[in-house]
């Protein structure tokens, strides 16, 4: 075959995915091929990655051996129309969508062949090599294929193998996750303004605060309810902001809105 990896749907997250295979010598750029509908994004890959990128998904999947399914969830059935013409039970096809069990994708390969499927759920943190993926395998996929698979994301992320019926939980936990923590970011920016600092400042000291802390997490043996204890002091300022997000409900608000982006995962795949 003339391609190791066929990337349809060239954005972010299959941009960061290339750039870590390139960056750690698991595939050179002119082992892959991709296709999107955006000029744009087909220019990027060719002047910045130097990837080849065509226009139309026939082309990049036929000459490949795994294809990388990175388009949107709403946008996958369209994007599978024909592939399974070409493409066969050789091919190992991989998916990043959101929402989209492997017998969909399965079934809209069609032919009646045996199609070897992993579902995975990368979060944007590849984008800096801290990412986090969870992949688990369709009806038809070896524990070969899920080690190749692992091999498209061990250069930026950890790698987890689940059952399938755990993948929506990992899109509301760490695939959305990294936007919760944004949210939080931003509104200590605010707060640091509304009480007078410069927005330099009150974003530095925020940034900085979220990147100290994860990498505390990741660090200490401690779990977080301890390291939140250590830094909460009896009747302290930190204790005051706790009380008042606890007051308000704010760990319940919080759970069950990771529990619905998980059930709008589950949607999005009927």
């Amino acid at each position: 075959m003339t391609y190791q990896l066929a990337i349809i749907g060239a954005g972010n997250m299959a941009e960061a995915i290339a750039r870590g295979v390139i960056a750690k010598n698991v595939l050179r750029p002119d082992q892959i091929i991709a296709a999107d509908v955006s000029p744009q994004r087909r220019e990027l890959f060719e002047k910045q990655l130097h990837i080849r990128a065509v226009a139309d998904n026939l082309d990049a999947a036929r000459d490949a051996q795994t294809i990388l399914l990175s388009v949107k969830p709403q946008h996958m059935a369209i994007a599978l129309a024909g592939l399974g013409s070409v493409l066969g039970e050789k091919n190992l096809i991989v998916s990043i969508a959101a929402g989209i069990g492997t017998a969909f994708i399965e079934k809209h390969l069609g032919e009646g062949k045996e199609w070897r499927v992993i579902r995975t759920m990368p979060n944007t943190p590849m984008l800096v090599g801290e990412g986090m993926v969870a992949m688990a395998p369709g009806a038809n996929a070896s524990k070969d294929d899920l080690a190749a698979a692992r091999t498209l994301f061990e250069a930026a992320a950890d790698v987890i193998e689940l059952q399938e019926k755990h993948i929506d939980t990992v899109t509301a936990v760490s695939g959305s996750g990294p936007a919760y923590f944004f949210l939080l970011v931003e509104q200590m920016i605010r707060a640091g303004v509304e009480l007078g600092l410069t927005p330099e400042h009150a974003a530095l000291l925020a940034k900085k605060t979220a990147a100290g802390a994860a990498k505390m997490l990741m660090t200490s043996p401690d779990a977080p309810p301890e390291l939140r204890r250590k830094v909460t002091s009896p009747g302290g300022t930190t204790e005051a902001a706790v009380n008042y997000m606890t007051a308000r409900d704010w760990p319940t608000i919080t759970v069950d809105a990771i529990k619905a982006a998980q059930r709008r995962g589950k949607e999005l795949g009927q």
